[in-house]
């Protein structure tokens, strides 16, 4: 009997101990990292350890939590910084498709050259394979979220989704005819169905595209508002991007600003995209209303449009992100350019070369831009309970060397091809420099020929636009 007893004692003492010593089964290890966590403490663990189960991060922490976890994927992220995914604040990702024209130096180039582009040749199909392209372009340099204001959203829905990037996708609404809506603000109704089909989906975030004050009547914003605060949709709309947008509206004793906050349309669901020409009324009335704002210093110095005052939204504490806008304004979809522009553009506008800091830029560039979606909640810093969205940058190619400040060497050294993987939802995407969720060769196939349909409507048109100079 006393043996008996002793067996099961010690057979009690095993199975005890296997399950208090048993490690939990994840899906995703990355070890070795320099990992810059954007958290609230900015926080830099120097060989650090992330975890991830499904598509959330589970623990973050240093080599001793390897002791606590196994899976059958470890990426050693030896020599590599290792940060949340950047987020793209503003773009018209299928513009892609016509990247390069109209350089000539034209001058009305928005009316007299891309509108009458997109109005020819834009079609479903165009679409999605050039946002297919522009989202493996972004997946490959480091982009895990964008947002988007254009035409067809389900089908730069269905391509980003293609791809394996995170989304806020704003359906544009105008009050001219358009290539998915014939009849004028025929976008919103486009815009509720959208919205209604993708509402629950894990990767995509639909989103109304008004496109500018200027541009959608008091009526139609008021609708959109009013149905964006019942149901929680974002808002992306474009202001400030010209100096004149006041004349545009008539407006004679009141900035754009103070008539969008008159009619009551802005709120935390509205980003605005651009914000150039607003004046220092117009930026505590952005704050008091707690609206994000995209910066797009590349573009916006490309286009001769001007430099926005993101030093003093920031010394405001407005929620500003980081955007490129579309490929035919900066001809860039990746950030790592956008960044340095960030910084530069801001202290030569105010002549101060200590402000606009490294820490500061990818601030912008990754919890940054989740302020300003409203997504800091889930995305944008690497912390326990958020969506493992995450990218690996290599610091051995000779433009990383040295790397004394991973924040100065991502800013002023760093450029797309660094970026060795990318992580969206706990899905890699990107692994040892190569897209592993779709064939390139597919997708340049596909580009080769919408470049041929396009090349000889697109040097006719460049012609008569420049000769209207």
């Amino acid at each position: 009997m006393y043996l008996i007893k002793k067996i099961f004692i010690l057979i009690s003492i095993c199975i005890f101990s296997t399950i208090t010593f048993a490690k939990e089964k994840v899906s995703l290890i990355i070890k070795n990292g320099n990992i810059l966590t954007m958290n609230k403490s900015k926080d830099i663990l120097e060989n650090g350890v992330i975890i991830i189960k499904d598509n959330k991060i589970i623990d973050v922490g240093n080599p001793s939590i390897l002791n606590k976890y196994t899976s059958e994927k470890i990426i050693d992220a030896k020599n590599s910084i290792v940060m949340p995914g950047m987020i793209n604040t503003h773009n018209h990702i299928p513009m892609i498709a016509f990247r390069g024209l109209g350089e000539e130096g034209i001058k009305n180039r928005l009316f007299a050259y891309f509108f009458p582009l997109e109005g020819e040749k834009l079609s479903r199909d165009l679409i999605y394979k050039a946002t297919v392209h522009g989202t493996i372009d972004m997946a490959m340099s480091g982009v895990t979220t964008y947002a988007d204001m254009y035409y067809h959203m389900d089908e730069m829905a269905k391509a980003t989704k293609a791809v394996g990037l995170r989304a806020v996708l704003g359906e544009t609404i105008i009050k001219y005819p358009v290539v998915d809506a014939k009849e004028p603000y025929g976008g919103f109704e486009y815009a509720l169905n959208f919205i209604k089909e993708y509402k629950n989906d894990p990767l995509i975030i639909p989103a109304f595209g008004p496109h500018a004050p200027y541009t959608v009547s008091k009526d139609k914003l008021l609708e959109i508002s009013k149905y964006s605060k019942e149901n929680n949709i974002p808002v992306l709309i474009h202001v400030g991007e010209f100096d004149d947008e006041d004349k545009r509206l008539n407006l004679t004793d009141k900035s754009v600003i103070e008539y969008l906050k008159e009619i009551n349309f802005l709120n935390k669901n509205v980003l605005i995209a651009h914000g150039i020409h607003l004046n220092e009324k117009d930026l505590n009335i952005i704050k008091e209303n707690n609206v994000g704002i995209s910066y797009n210093p590349m573009a916006n110095a490309k286009g001769a449009t001007g430099i926005a005052p993101a030093y003093e939204m920031l010394k405001k504490h407005i929620k500003v992100g980081l955007g490129t806008d579309g490929p035919m304004s900066s001809n860039q979809v990746d950030l790592f350019r956008t960044l340095s522009y960030a910084s530069t553009m801001q202290r030569l506008k105010y002549n101060d070369r200590t402000i606009m800091t490294p820490e500061t830029i990818i601030e912008m560039a990754t919890i940054g831009g989740a302020k300003a979606l409203n997504l800091d909640h889930k995305i944008g810093s690497i912390e326990k309970g958020k969506l493992a969205d995450i990218i690996i940058v290599e610091t051995t190619s000779p433009n990383m060397v040295p790397n004394y400040d991973p924040y100065a060497t991502l800013v002023f050294q760093a450029n797309g091809s660094n970026v060795d993987t990318t992580i969206v939802n706990g899905k890699i995407i990107v692994e040892n420099k190569k897209l592993i969720t779709y064939s390139m060769e597919q997708n340049n196939k596909d580009m080769n020929e919408i470049q041929k349909d396009i090349k000889e409507f697109a040097k006719e048109l460049a012609k008569k636009a420049k000769e209207l100079n």
